[in-house]
């Protein structure tokens, strides 16, 4: 008897023990981020104030004006990249606004933003307001990701992980784009909406529905990886889903060739930067076989906080970038700003003067399946 009471007594304390960690969780987790409504506040004002001031201010006015070019010129596909935390900052309704009024044609975005970012909350989770001054051992005890100064719970987005392998599993045993795969999550979410309510501001979803290509040219750096991983560790020895990043340059490059000008309009750097730049050199060498001209983006704009004096800015400055052939030097500017402070400006701007009222989806997912 007195074994038993000891461990009813062992199981009363650890039950207790777990009951606060849970609560300490909750309480970290208390503070749910906001995503900002660009369509909230009309900034052309003060962006035309901008225009006649000088240095980062000066740019952001100039970028702004060249994006609203891009939507003006019928000729023109935007294909907007994506780096850095931006969704868990709070820009993914900017960038979901974005696709719903047809101002982007096409997106390549590092995989953290679409999978572990976009596609987590569509799951119905959230990203929550932390803070940097915390003790990340405290938060490793709780199983909380700390970015900067937000926070994600780890075990929801382990249930992302596995989503992902999940669609894997159903999908037939052979490679796919990165474009195909998230076509393929955009489905799951359509298919499921019911379930996950939160799908409805999805850009992942939101794209599968209007036909705007998505690419992740590095689509194992992130939780799809995770996923993947499982699924193909599953089927060792079988055929099995497999990303291919060169069929994703190949699509990508497509696009450009059937576009009669592109603008680029960049949100940080790395990967998606580069690979969205050297479509057009991907053009040129594609440009003998099809008999078609390979011209250089017309438009560029790109908002980072990187330095170029080291060789690094991911690749270039757009000026740079002209020598290469990627990237025309009429139409361009470098701003040199923190994203979650400068996109909210910059689409705010192009989505109150309205051009795109008079531009049509090019729908290039049904063009690339074609």
């Amino acid at each position: 008897m007195k074994s038993d009471t000891k461990i009813t007594e062992n199981e009363k304390k650890e039950k207790t023990e777990t009951t606060a960690e849970n609560e300490k969780k909750k309480e970290i987790l208390s503070n749910e981020l906001k995503h900002i409504d660009m369509k909230k506040f009309n900034v052309v004002p003060l962006i035309e104030e901008f225009e006649n001031t000088a240095f980062q201010a000066r740019n952001l006015a100039t970028a702004a004006k060249i994006y609203e070019k891009m939507l003006v010129d019928k000729k023109c596909s935007v294909i907007l990249c994506l780096a850095g935390s931006l969704f868990s900052a709070g820009l993914k309704e900017v960038v979901y606004d974005l696709v719903k009024f047809n101002m982007v044609d096409a997106i390549v975005s590092t995989g953290a933003i679409i999978v572990d970012q976009d596609f987590f909350e569509a799951l119905g989770f959230k990203h929550y307001v932390g803070t940097l001054l915390t003790d990340d051992k405290i938060l490793r005890k709780h199983s909380i990701d700390r970015i900067y100064d937000t926070y994600i719970d780890e075990e929801e987005l382990r249930i992302c992980d596995e989503t992902i392998g999940k669609i894997a599993d159903e999908l037939e045993p052979k490679p796919y784009s990165s474009r195909e795969f998230i076509i393929e999550m955009g489905n799951f979410l359509d298919k499921f909406k019911q379930q996950y309510p939160a799908a409805e501001n999805s850009v992942v979803l939101e794209c599968y529905k209007k036909g705007v290509p998505i690419f992740v040219p590095a689509f194992s750096d992130c939780s799809a990886g995770f996923g993947l991983i499982e699924h193909q560790f599953k089927r060792e020895g079988r055929e099995k889903v497999t990303i291919d990043s060169a069929k994703d340059f190949l699509e990508l490059t497509k696009i450009k060739l059937d576009a009669n000008e592109t603008g680029l309009v960049m949100i940080g750097g790395g990967v998606p930067k580069n690979f969205a730049q050297d479509i057009t050199v991907a053009a040129d060498v594609l440009s003998k076989f099809v008999n078609k001209e390979a011209k250089m983006h017309k438009y560029a704009v790109q908002i980072t906080v990187a330095d170029e004096r080291d060789g690094g800015l991911s690749g270039s400055t757009l000026k740079e970038a002209h020598s290469w052939g990627k990237v025309d030097n009429r139409w361009t500017q470098m701003v040199y700003s923190e994203a979650t402070i400068a996109l909210p400006l910059l689409a705010s701007y192009v989505y109150h003067k309205g051009a795109w009222k008079n531009r049509k989806p090019k729908n290039y997912n049904k063009f690339l399946s074609e």
